[in-house]
């Protein structure tokens, strides 16, 4: 199959442990474009966490946020926007309510946060690319929410949250794992599978001619509609087994020599 597009997940598979592009990725997609092939990212991230990258990447097309709940371009342009039900929202919220998770909020573009000094905040500084603003007060966001995470490094509590908050909203929402401390509800339709399509519609290529390649849960309803999907090698088995290949690892620039040894040998 000749491939016209590769979408990209970014964190666990674009960017390093350090949420940096590094100089081979970089290059590896400047390659790529001037192959004729093109190349866009779709992320859990909020928009501010995604501008950053725009530049170095040379992106000017779609990008999408949110896992496709927010379609934006550098200019600053937003072409679709899914925000979460609030009745769903409110669901979710109640189920939590006694979990022991650290509650994240994203609405207006702002990441609001219940405890500023969590285990994971460091991170999401660097990968949303701002400051949380510290509330309990969550309730008058959830009408316009994009996206709510609960965190928490007890594996199992947060799979059981998974389960319950997936049995009560699943057909309103969008219930899944962007990591295994992370469990984020979006909109219904802010999911990587919707989101590629709508990239891919954007750039007028054929799902069939499209590469997506991913490392998590939440990358999975994206890799099922590519026409090539490809894991990283520090994805969990789920994730290899679902792909129709498997790269390296985000720590060896597997972005890079998926494009070399995969993508770029499928061009017309």
């Amino acid at each position: 199959m000749a491939i016209r597009l590769l979408v990209s997940d970014v964190d666990g598979t674009l960017v390093d442990k350090d949420k940096k592009l590094t100089p081979a990725t970089i290059d590896a997609v400047a390659r790529l474009r001037a192959a004729g092939i093109g190349f866009t990212i779709i992320s859990a991230r909020p928009m501010s966490g995604l501008r950053p990258l725009l530049e170095p990447l040379g992106l000017d097309g779609d990008v999408a946020a949110f896992n496709g709940g927010i379609v934006f371009r550098r200019d600053g342009t937003i072409v679709r926007r899914e925000m979460i039900e609030p009745a769903a929202a409110r669901t979710a919220m109640r189920l939590a309510a006694g979990a022991p998770v650290d509650i994240w909020v994203f609405a207006d573009d702002r990441w609001y946060a219940s405890d500023p000094d969590g285990p994971h905040t460091g991170s999401e500084r660097r990968a949303s690319a701002q400051e949380p603003v510290t509330t309990r007060a969550f309730d008058a966001l959830l009408d316009h929410a994009d996206k709510i995470t609960f965190v928490s490094d007890d594996e199992a509590a947060l799979r059981a949250l998974y389960a319950e908050v997936h049995a009560a909203i699943g057909e309103r929402a969008t219930v899944a794992q962007s990591q295994t401390y992370y469990l984020d509800v979006t909109a219904q339709r802010a999911n990587k599978g919707d989101g590629i399509a709508a990239l891919a519609a954007a750039l007028h290529v054929d799902l069939a001619d499209v590469a997506a390649i991913g490392d998590q849960a939440n990358d999975l309803p994206m890799l099922k509609r590519a026409g090539l999907s490809i894991a990283m090698g520090n994805a969990p088995e789920t994730v290899q087994s679902a792909a129709a290949v498997t790269t390296r690892a985000n720590t060896e620039d597997g972005v890079a020599h998926a494009i070399d040894t995969i993508v770029l040998p499928r061009r017309n």
